[in-house]
């Protein structure tokens, strides 16, 4: 027997993966390291060790015979009751305090990997542009962050030390079976190849496997956090039977992928053993036949077993840590697809500065599409300038909210160009052109924090009186005060714990304090009741004196004010003015606001607005 190859026909494709695995994580924690590898050596010497002292302790206790230790140290029957059971001492000492620091610097080491790869794969999500993250889910994110990091910490700490461990322990094994008896050692070696075609033929099963389980590990991520956001849905649909089967069938596909990936780590070390057992045999056979012979003593003969059995061992363990080391390349490959998609969405090497004060926004002649898709805007033009407020109104699906995130650089134009004061978007710090917005959703998203720390969300280091002063514009210091712990009361998931009228104020809030001269507002008002829509209107109306605003509504009643209304069709800008005009003129908007009772008599045919 010897100590397998760790590489396969695959190695070509996996040195690149390797040296990266290497660089990225390995090196800066390097003396953890090199210092676990040296204590699993020592771990690994002194297992063959301990065992290799069964020969001079048979024959110097038991049959009065002076033997040599290590084929130097010569010890006579007289002193033999002592040394032998002194050296063994001491070998287990240097073990327990080897294998003590071993197991330290790998918990260590393969904790901290683990952080640095979570940490680094949030970086890449959260860093994401918009279309990536919508196209896919969320579920396979969390999977790669718990699961995949968790088989690369296990394939490249534990893998790699118990690796070096059991190869270390297994070519010292053969160095002593080689000094007992060289000619018979040869035979034992006969058997290597039949054991690397068993590592390699489980370690390809491994790998197929795994990537199974990682792909349906994915889905039921996927399935269980929709079925936590779509509760009420799933309850008021009588559907909990319907999803529980639904993720069942998830569970049993990837139960199929881990069993399989499971046998193949377990059924590898039986195979190694049923050979290292035909090996073993045929040793005993051939060892007793010198035996009679008196070329072989008895204490060279229970060593030589106990050194093949423990070859055989560590042999076992050697193939069980291939398909863990296949399992974590595997999961390392994915990791590294994931890390490996740069944004699109970049700022300019050397972006030009944007001063601070007013800011007049510029569309000019701005198409947008995504992806291969048909262009979702064209030829759109508008100006809005400081103090100003321009709605944005029309059919569902006419672009509104697509015009919205393109100002942020959520997505990029696809032709034209945005500006700030001029200046072309892609041409500015994103960082700071996103420090000069102020966006308020129909939907505002709030962390599970306290209400204090979501309104300070956007500026960071704000006083507790500057948060107190934002509640107050926002008209949400009273309801907040209301609350048995005031600011300090956590929003709950999602903000959960507030009404929908409570979340909207907090997110106003959090938009008074940015203070950021552009302001967005993406239907803030549509999904309110009454009430809680004249509080926040008024608390709106606050907020936009003085800020270029452009804003999404539904409600015709909220934008009448404005100072000039688009109205957008099919991803173009149809009709233009203030809301006076555009009912004089008897065309989409006023069809619009004779639905909503506005002016006129609604008309029969209704369509859909957004």
């Amino acid at each position: 027997m010897t100590n397998p190859p760790l590489a396969t026909k695959d190695t070509d494709r996996s040195r690149p993966l390797l040296g990266r695995i290497w660089q990225d994580y390995l090196f800066q924690h390097r003396g953890a390291l090199i210092l676990s590898i040296l204590c699993a050596a020592v771990v690994g010497l002194m297992s063959a060790t301990a065992l290799q002292l069964l020969q001079p302790a048979i024959d110097g206790l038991f049959l009065d015979k002076p033997v040599k230790v290590w084929g130097v140290i010569t010890i006579q029957p007289e002193r033999a009751l002592f040394t032998i059971p002194s050296l063994i001492v001491g070998i287990a000492v240097i073990w327990t305090i080897a294998a003590l620091g071993q197991a330290a610097l790998v918990n260590r080491l393969g904790h901290s990997i683990v952080g640095d790869i979570q940490v680094r794969l949030f970086g890449a999500m959260i860093r994401a542009d918009l279309a990536r993250l919508r196209s896919q889910h969320s579920g396979g994110f969390v999977s790669s962050v718990l699961f995949d990091a968790n088989l690369v910490r296990e394939a490249f700490t534990n893998g790699i030390v118990n690796y070096t461990q059991h190869g270390l322990t297994l070519i010292a094994v053969l160095a002593y079976m080689a000094s007992i008896d060289w000619q018979l050692t040869l035979i034992v070696l006969l058997g290597a190849p039949l054991v690397s075609l068993i590592i390699r033929r489980f370690g390809k099963r491994t790998r197929k496997a795994t990537t199974g389980a990682m792909k349906e590990t994915e889905n039921l991520s996927t399935a269980l956090m929709e079925n936590l956001d779509g509760v009420r849905l799933i309850k008021i649909e009588n559907r909990e039977a319907a999803e529980e089967s639904r993720v069942a069938e998830v569970v049993a596909r990837r139960q199929r992928h881990v069993i399989k990936s499971a046998d193949a780590r377990a059924f590898a070390g039986p195979f190694s053993n049923l050979v290292a057992m035909i090996i073993v045999a045929a040793v005993m056979g051939y060892a007793g036949w010198r035996a009679q012979s008196d070329d072989m003593t008895v204490g060279a003969f229970a060593a030589y077993i106990a050194l093949l059995m423990a070859a055989g061992q560590s042999l076992r363990q050697v193939t069980n840590l291939q398909t863990v080391l296949a399992e974590g390349l595997t999961a390392a490959n994915r990791l590294f697809a994931a890390l490996d998609i740069s944004p699109e969405i970049r700022q300019a090497d050397t972006p030009k500065p944007l001063p601070p004060g007013p800011v007049t926004i510029s569309f000019d002649r701005v198409s947008f599409a995504y992806s291969q898709a048909a262009p979702t805007l064209a030829d759109i033009s508008l100006t809005v300038a400081p103090g100003e407020t321009v709605a944005l109104v029309g059919p569902s699906g006419g672009g509104k909210s697509t015009i919205l995130s393109l100002l942020p650089r959520f997505y990029d134009v696809t032709g034209g160009a945005i500006t700030l004061n001029g200046t072309d978007l892609r041409e500015l710090s994103l960082t700071e052109v996103r420090d000069r917005i102020a966006l308020v959703t129909q939907e505002p998203f709030l962390f599970d924090d306290t209400l204090a720390a979501n309104i300070a969300y956007g500026r960071r280091g704000a006083t507790e009186a500057q948060i107190a002063d934002a509640a107050h514009a926002a008209a949400a210091h009273e309801f907040i005060m209301a609350l048995p712990e005031g600011y300090a009361t956590r929003a709950g998931e999602g903000g959960m714990r507030l009404s929908g009228g409570q979340r909207q104020r907090i997110a106003i809030a959090r938009a008074f304090l940015k203070d950021a001269p552009i302001l967005l507002l993406d239907e803030a008002t549509s999904a309110l009741d009454t009430e809680s829509e004249a509080l926040v209107q008024a608390a709106l109306e606050r907020l936009m004196q003085g800020r270029a605003t452009l804003m999404i509504a539904h409600r015709l009643s909220t934008v009448m004010n404005a100072d000039r209304i688009h109205v957008i069709e099919s991803g173009r800008v149809v009709e233009t003015g203030s809301h006076a005009s555009l009912i004089a003129r008897g065309g989409l908007y006023s069809r619009l606001a004779q639905q909503q009772s506005l002016d006129g008599v609604p008309e029969p045919t209704v369509e859909t607005v957004a």
